[in-house]
């Protein structure tokens, strides 16, 4: 079943460095959640920060709250690798791993955390390719390696690869930039149907993109170079693409900038 999330007061550092600040949000349920806005201004920063990827990095750390249904992810008794199997990601590249088969990028993840034997294998690969809309166009291949796979099709095998240990939520850091239009359509349909099931995060720079995908669309912004990013207006996106409250958003969203 999926979750609300809910932000807030949080920052977010690399170091010494503030890259985003003070930012709430509520994230709704079996929902589609656009971030846009121009590069460096904390999107993807942010998005890791939901699912505890961003202290991964060496001297990054975070502040503030994310609750998941009321549950503090931060927590001193949660464990990141829990928080990570609740909270799927998809990243911008299609990452499948290059030595595992088809299958076994399926069932990499439900072998990781030992939760599922292996007479259950077949039947839960079977159905998160269903799920990812790549089981009629792989099915008599399993055993041919992942990355053979085309680049839409790489995409797709990492929705399932992400959706095969039952996440809560997916995040998506800008997953169609390196595909072509028809394997990105592909996607964004894959997206509306997954949405009944999921609570899904989308990284966005497509402007059409975020208006065709998302039920809610948040704007990241810099006050200025060097400042942290902050999010400036989150609203519904139909309304926040016909008549955004703040003028940067309008702006950006018109392409006078970023």
């Amino acid at each position: 079943m999926s979750k609300q999330i809910q932000v807030s007061g949080l920052d977010a550092y690399y170091g010494s460095h503030k890259a985003i600040e003070d930012v709430s949000m509520t994230i709704e349920p079996r929902s589609i959640t656009a971030f846009i806005g121009p590069s460096g201004c904390g999107k993807s920063t942010f998005l890791r920060t939901l699912n505890r990827m961003h202290e991964v990095i060496p001297g990054a750390r975070v502040e503030g709250k994310v609750l998941l249904d009321g549950e503090d992810l931060y927590g001193p008794t949660v464990a990141p690798v829990s928080v990570r199997r609740m909270i799927g990601m998809v990243f911008q590249r299609p990452n499948p791993f290059p030595t595992m088969s088809i299958y076994e990028n399926v069932a990499a993840g439900l072998k990781l955390n030992g939760r599922v034997a292996k007479s259950q294998l077949d039947g839960i690969v079977e159905e998160s390719l269903k799920g990812a809309n790549l089981w009629n166009e792989v099915k008599d291949r399993l055993n041919k390696p992942g990355a053979g796979l085309s680049g839409g099709q790489q995409q797709r095998l990492c929705i399932a690869r992400a959706i095969a240990v039952k996440p809560q939520v997916l995040l998506m850091d800008e997953p169609c930039s390196a595909l072509d239009p028809i394997s990105t359509l592909a996607i964004e349909d894959l997206m509306a149907k997954l949405k009944d099931e999921y609570t899904i995060v989308i990284v966005t720079h497509n402007m059409q993109q975020a208006a065709r995908v998302s039920d809610r669309t948040a704007f990241f912004n810099l006050a200025e170079q060097g400042k942290p990013g902050k999010v400036i207006e989150m609203d519904e996106t139909s309304r926040m693409f016909t008549n955004p409250s703040q003028k940067a958003t309008e702006d950006y969203i018109t392409g006078r900038f970023g």
